[in-house]
């Protein structure tokens, strides 16, 4: 089986506020398109799974429900201290999750609880 998951929306409800969030603290900047009249911003990708952040009438930001983990390569430290400076707040700070790395668990600038990941 190849990944579970292939793709994921993070709601907004400023796009340009959002992009300049997720890029600050992703280290590059999301790629705004639009496809049939709706603007969205493509996150940072090489290969594999990725998402978008996108305003929409039927997705509201929000803290509660699934958690989505976005890895920033080797740079907690540094995603965590841009998180309030870009308009977020860390809810849970570095902390491991065993075998599988660290993580902080952020608000973004939009309202929706996130992780950061790293090895």
């Amino acid at each position: 089986m190849s990944n579970a998951a292939v793709w994921f929306d993070i709601p907004a409800t400023d796009l340009e506020r959002a992009v300049g969030f997720y890029g600050k603290v992703l280290g590059e900047a999301p790629r705004i398109e639009e496809m049939d009249g709706t603007r969205f911003a493509v996150l940072p990708h090489a290969d594999g799974v990725s998402g978008c952040i996108v305003v929409s009438d039927t997705l509201l930001p929000s803290k509660q429900g699934v958690l989505v983990y976005l890895n920033v390569d080797g740079r907690l430290d540094e995603a965590e201290a841009l998180v309030a400076d870009n308009g977020g707040q860390v809810l849970q700070g570095k902390h491991a999750i065993g075998p599988y790395g660290f993580r902080s668990v952020v608000l973004d600038s939009e309202g929706n609880r996130i992780a950061l990941h790293s090895r």
